[in-house]
């Protein structure tokens, strides 16, 4: 066996050769020459392992961008004497309006939606409050989604009608009047900026839904013959009306949150039905979704609740709504009440940068037919002081579209929720549409963003009458709802049926 040693010896020295011509073992040999000193073999391997581990580091993919959100809050209540939608504010009560929303953070640029206690936003009034958020958050105004919540005792905005307005020599703007509109515009801008300097980290988003009982019914009642023979309002005094079967309406609520870690950042949630529960008395009021709103707010103060009113331009509180004053507080807690119940049952799920998406499709809407310029100025010029001023809005639409105007049409893609965005007073038809073509998503929708086209019924509700499809009430033809079905079908990824 003695004999075998400087065979040993021998392999035991070549080893070592090859072992210090390692690039890695050269590399800690070198950076202990350097500073003066030899390192022994155990501290030298120690070396190497890091230097290994180094370079597996750099090697790795980098860590994906974190998602942000920041939140912003206004206060948007017109000023005593300041025209509202339907008349002038005669004193503030306890309730403000609000402007809030959200701004996502971490996936390309940044993703603003922001919902508003106004009547709406139409035409140019609806571009400029969009342009201007999408200049305080930096980002393109196609990454940007307003939407109203249309109480009524509330104001509007049409910066179009304005113009139109003051270029005909008139002297009675009412509800277009647009000196405070853009203050509260501006301040919210502000607020935006100063939101995006400190957002708040995100890990995870939630969905939950919870069923609403006994706000929403449909307010077309269609006779025998497939017409229209009664419109129950979102006020309903008619005991026979309120009787009726509530109708095609969508019953839940849905929910979307953000969160970080265990704790809720913002709370989204989306119902469908016209907010009213009693107005014009003077009093700017978010009216029941408004306080329910703040009812959840006090519950769960760590985070924003913002409220978007969904597909709701046939819908109503009518059957459960009798107009007095009492049942506003009624219809608010059964709304907080599902606003809670959604929120308790909310399954979280890992929120990256990559599960966060956004995609237009813009889409001309064909303006109704009975839109005549003439007509249309002759009757502002004529009849302005008798009322007709509220065609300015009309003017100020069929003039869009004739410039080839282009509405977006949006979706917003959170892992497995998709949020819709859609203009005008649509028709629950269109969300229940929707949800129905991606079952195995979570799909949802936000409507009343520019107001301009007015209510938007579906192709077969323009034959049937009622006041929603009437020429006071909707601006387009029933041809859009091809038009808007194609927008929603491409957002969604759902090919179109052959003919």
């Amino acid at each position: 066996m003695i004999s075998h040693l400087p065979n040993w010896r021998e392999a035991k020295a070549e080893r070592s050769q090859t072992w210090f011509q390692n690039p890695r073992i050269q590399q800690a040999h070198s950076l202990s020459s350097h500073w003066g000193f030899i390192l022994p073999m155990k501290t030298l391997l120690t070396v190497m392992a890091c230097l290994a581990l180094g370079t597996l580091i750099s090697a790795a993919e980098p860590p994906p961008p974190s998602v942000q959100i920041a939140t912003f809050d206004v206060d948007v209540t017109p000023p005593v004497g300041s025209h509202m939608a339907y008349d002038p504010v005669r004193r503030v009560d306890e309730l403000t309006l609000r402007c809030r929303g959200v701004v996502i953070l971490g996936s390309g640029k940044p993703i603003v939606l922001c919902a508003i206690d106004w009547i709406g936003l139409y035409n140019e009034g609806h571009d400029h409050f969009r342009d201007l958020l999408a200049q305080a958050a930096n980002t393109p105004p196609e990454r940007v989604a307003v939407h109203t919540l249309h109480q009524h005792d509330a104001p509007g905005c049409d910066f179009s009608a304005e113009r139109i307005i003051r270029d005909l020599g008139l002297k009675n703007f009412g509800r277009y009047e647009g000196g405070f509109q853009r203050e509260a515009m501006a301040r919210a801008a502000k607020a935006v900026q100063a939101a995006i300097r400190a957002p708040q980290s995100v890990t995870h988003y939630g969905w939950g839904t919870a069923q609403v009982r006994e706000i929403a019914s449909n307010r077309r009642i269609l006779g025998d013959d497939g017409k229209v023979r009664a419109v129950r309002y979102t006020a309903t005094r008619d005991a026979a009306l309120r009787a009726e079967p509530e109708g095609v309406i969508d019953p839940d609520l849905n929910m979307l949150s953000f969160w970080n870690e265990n704790k809720p950042v913002a709370v989204l949630s989306y119902y469908a039905c016209h907010p009213q529960s009693y107005y014009r008395t003077g009093i700017p009021s978010p009216d029941f979704p408004g306080i329910a709103r703040f009812m959840r707010g006090q519950s769960v103060p760590e985070a924003l609740p913002v409220h978007f009113n969904g597909a709701g331009g046939n819908i109503g509180a009518g059957k459960y709504n009798d107009g007095s004053p009492a049942n506003r507080m009624v219809l608010a807690q059964r709304l907080a009440e599902a606003m809670k119940q959604a929120y308790t049952e909310t399954q979280k799920f890992p929120l990256t940068a990559d599960a966060i998406g956004w995609q237009t499709v813009p889409v001309k809407l064909p303006p109704a037919k009975h839109l005549v310029r003439e007509n249309l100025l002759r009757d502002l010029k004529t009849e302005a002081d008798a009322g007709s001023v509220w065609k300015a809005g009309k003017l100020a639409w069929l003039n869009r579209c004739q410039s080839g105007h282009t509405i977006d049409i949006a979706c917003l893609r959170i892992g497995t929720v998709r949020v819709l965005h859609l203009p005008g007073e649509l028709f629950v038809e269109y969300q229940l549409a929707a949800k129905a073509m991606q079952p195995e998503l979570h799909v949802t929708m936000a409507a009343y963003g520019d107001g301009g086209p007015g209510y938007i019924g579906t192709t077969q509700a323009y034959t049937e009458g009622g006041y929603e499809t009437s020429d006071r009430a909707s601006n387009v033809a029933p041809e859009v709802e091809p038009v808007l079905m194609d927008a929603i079908r491409t957002l969604l990824g759902v090919k179109k049926s052959p003919q």
